[in-house]
């Protein structure tokens, strides 16, 4: 009778990869390499609950974490070394992601208008896809393109029955990253 717990296991390379071909994504995760620099900004719109965990998931994940909330009556401290800001002032360009966390508000209409004036990668709302996007009267009221309205994903994240904020949060980075790496989210690969 053989001890499993007492035989060797043989040395040789990590299993899926020949032994003569690295793998970074590997390296980085084993930590033998460092981790990517960050070059894309998370800013999530609106001070909630799910915002801040979005941010603080999101400085782990790669993304230099921002949070907008243009009412300093609705704004918490910022104890999570999170950068608060009253508007998007230098934070928006090409690789930048804008979430809005609350779709409640009635700055949204402006804060998603000035969102897709700043030529951002990505933008998005939360809410359920079973009521009625807000974002669209909001946004054609103050006169903004179909096209640029066309450009507001709703609903985001991926689609795992999110229920609390943590919840909600990874859900939305996760599919925030698999749009980032161009992969399609989910269980496809």
């Amino acid at each position: 009778m053989t001890d499993v717990h007492s035989s060797p296991i043989p040395a040789g390379p990590a299993v899926g990869h020949p032994a003569d071909q690295a793998d970074p994504a590997c390296d980085v995760a084993h930590g033998a390499a460092p981790a990517p620099a960050v070059t894309r900004t998370l800013v999530a719109v609106f001070d909630s609950p799910v915002a801040r965990y979005l941010l603080r998931y999101a400085g782990d994940a790669g993304f230099r974490p921002v949070l907008v909330e243009p009412d300093p009556q609705h704004a918490g401290p910022d104890d999570a070394g999170l950068i608060v800001a009253g508007g998007f002032d230098g934070y928006l360009g090409g690789s930048t992601d804008v979430v809005v966390t609350d779709h409640h508000r009635p700055e949204l209409g402006p804060m998603l208008r000035d969102a897709l004036a700043g030529q951002t990668r990505w933008v998005g709302v939360m809410g359920n896809p079973r009521h009625p996007a807000p974002h669209i009267p909001a946004l054609a009221a103050l006169g903004v393109a179909e096209t640029d309205i066309g450009r507001v994903h709703r609903p985001i994240g991926l689609n795992i029955g999110s229920r609390t904020p943590a919840e909600i949060a990874l859900a939305t980075l996760a599919g925030l990253i698999a749009d980032r790496n161009g992969r399609p989210g989910g269980f496809e690969f």
